[in-house]
């Protein structure tokens, strides 16, 4: 019988983890949030939630209920289930749980949830509040599985792709309801609106692709991030999980299959 995996999470990051343990035999489970703010919703198991299915480089996934989770996913599917109160552990009794919701802090992820638990990039301590943690910050450490401590601090700084960090980012300038007017995968010029928050159009810093954009009729406040241009203008880069996620992915199956080998759980 396959091992139950929860992941916390099903923004890009997450879905890469996800996808490579599903990929590696793991039986997979996604709790997501009711309106997750994913802004590269192309190559996100969390656009389930909004489409029913989809897909992410050949791996499917479904809405599903807690109570059809399991029978989900021993059809081969992903299942993803709506789980805002943190709670869908206690249903599915995982034998590993891995918060990758990236919140830069621990909101709520413990030990006790489940035999192996991995909390990836800062927020966690491995040993205290999970059994691991697994780096997230771009670099020669990307992907290291640590056993005792905890990742880098958040830096608040986007990394760099192309040789911009902060001007890849677009923000909303102003709370409101989220329209868009461009799609993921165009080419966009500087200063080019791709969007509105409210009646305020959200314009490009650079030109590039539009690699990230989130989901149209959200309401976003003033600052939120809601798009990502990529400067080095290859469209395909949207539609196939990031460098970056498939690193930390490879740590996380590092991670579980190093504990628990040694632990006896495998």
């Amino acid at each position: 019988m396959k091992k139950l995996v929860l992941v916390k999470g099903g923004g890009d990051l997450a879905s890469g983890i996800a996808r490579r343990l599903f990929r590696c035999g793991f039986a997979v489970v996604i709790s997501e949030l009711p309106q997750p703010t994913v802004i590269r919703r192309t190559v996100a198991f969390a656009q389930a939630i909004y489409e029913g299915r989809c897909a992410v480089e050949g791996v499917e996934a479904v809405l599903s209920s807690a109570a059809e989770a399991t029978a989900v996913a021993a059809r081969g599917i992903i299942p993803v289930v709506v789980d805002a109160e943190g709670a869908l552990w206690r249903t599915l009794r995982p034998w590993a749980l891995v918060d990758a919701t990236l919140a830069k802090r621990n909101t709520g992820t413990y030990k006790e949830q489940a035999e192996l638990v991995i909390g990836v990039g800062p927020g966690f301590t491995a040993q205290q509040d999970v059994h691991v943690v697994v780096e997230t910050n771009r670099g020669h450490d990307l992907g290291r599985v640590i056993l005792k401590g905890a990742a880098a601090p958040n830096t608040g700084v986007p990394g760099a792709i192309g040789g911009y960090t902060q001007e890849r980012v677009l923000r909303a300038p102003a709370a409101g309801l989220f329209r868009c007017v461009r799609a993921i995968g165009d080419t966009v010029c500087v200063g080019e609106a791709v969007a509105y928050a409210g009646e305020e159009p959200v314009c490009t810093q650079i030109a590039g692709v539009l690699r990230g954009l989130l989901h149209e009729g959200l309401q976003v406040d003033a600052g939120m991030k809601v798009a990502d241009v990529d400067p080095r203008c290859r469209r395909e880069h949207c539609f196939s999980i990031s460098d970056k996620a498939r690193a930390v992915g490879g740590g996380v199956v590092e991670a579980l299959l190093y504990l628990g080998k040694n632990d006896g759980l495998l």
